[in-house]
């Protein structure tokens, strides 16, 4: 659905060219949650604005549902910019206008009759239940409820496509839980593709289905969300995941040790029905070793679960041999644990 194919973005700021994307290749497929992350000055933010051309590449093509963006008139642009809705950090919200004057405010701009522009604030005020604030203005109303009438705005044209530039950063944590289960929501009932800008990978882990890891105006690692969490291969995305899954045991807990042979601790990952099975326990019961779990958590990654666990293996080498080997015919990926400091 979108495409950039060999995107450049380059400013010019006091005689120098400044390069904020270097030829990004990247496909979104219709009907998903995309995610791409990255820390700040990745140039992220720069990317979504492209895909309706609130900035236009140096070089490429922007290709949405079969348009190259880039090559339109003014009048067909704006036609193609009507399927794409933005919600953003800080909401952007009109602070002397209503609830119900914020959410028509695009229909009114596309020319809808009053008639059809309620029809459809009844529907979204619905939606985002909020009915009982129709009246309010935005400096009456919760971080949350700011976000959700930025979303039924969004959602006021039936935009086939949802960009969202780091919709959940100014939320608290519960807030941005029910904020991003109300976007999966809308992706899952309307079939709406939602692209979502963010620094956070909790965020990506609750919704997305795809991601793009950005660095320095470049993708440098792309896949779907359950292959990145659980096969990360480029460095900045390791430190990512490192935030939601423990990658590296830490040394505080390799100080409380009584036997403290780093070669004796190993990093167990469990994947789907691998972190459903008493497997270790099996290890525990057939081998003649000791077994000492140290740290272990698990997550969900669209729809599938992820578990990690550090253990301390003691025994004869032979036998810790066949035990991982037993481990790794079950599923599970066993290699020795680094040690975070």
């Amino acid at each position: 659905m979108i495409q950039f194919k060999n995107i450049s973005k380059h400013y010019q700021l006091k005689g120098q060219t400044l390069t904020a994307l270097k030829q990004i290749n990247l496909d979104i497929p219709q009907g998903s949650i995309f995610g791409i992350i990255g820390y700040s000055g990745a140039g992220k933010s720069t990317l979504i604005r492209l895909i309706n051309l609130l900035e236009r590449p140096s070089e490429g093509q922007v290709i949405v549902n079969g348009h190259d963006l880039t090559a339109l008139n003014a009048a067909s642009l704006r036609q193609q910019r009507a399927n794409i809705g933005m919600i953003f950090q800080h909401f952007n919200l009109m602070q002397t206008k209503t609830v119900a004057a914020n959410i028509e405010m695009p229909m009114q701009l596309l020319g809808w009759s009053k008639a059809k522009r309620q029809q459809r604030l009844d529907e979204l005020l619905a939606f985002i239940d909020l009915e009982h604030k129709r009246n309010a203005y935005p400096d009456e109303l919760s971080g949350g409820q700011k976000q959700r009438v930025g979303i039924a705005r969004a959602l006021a044209n039936h935009p086939k496509i949802l960009l969202c530039d780091e919709a959940t950063s100014a939320l608290d944590p519960q807030t941005t839980q029910s904020v991003l289960q109300l976007l999966k929501k809308i992706n899952q009932e309307q079939g709406i593709t939602i692209v979502m800008v963010t620094h956070e990978m909790d965020v990506i882990e609750s919704v997305c289905d795809h991601v793009a890891v950005m660095e320095q105006g470049q993708v440098i690692e792309m896949g779907s969300t359950l292959s990145i969490f659980s096969q990360p291969q480029h460095p900045t995305t390791q430190t990512f995941i490192q935030t939601v899954l423990q990658q590296h045991l830490p040394v505080k807990i390799l100080n409380n040790l009584e036997n403290k042979n780093h070669h004796s601790i190993y990093s167990l990952q469990f994947l789907g029905t691998s972190a459903q099975e008493t497997v270790v326990q099996a290890v525990i019961k057939q081998f003649n070793l000791s077994l000492n779990i140290l740290f272990a958590n698990m997550t969900e990654i669209d729809g599938t679960v992820i578990g990690q666990m550090f253990v301390q293996l003691l025994g004869d080498e032979q036998i810790i041999q066949e035990a991982i080997a037993f481990l790794q015919a079950r599923g599970v990926k066993v290699q020795q644990a680094g040690v975070q400091a």
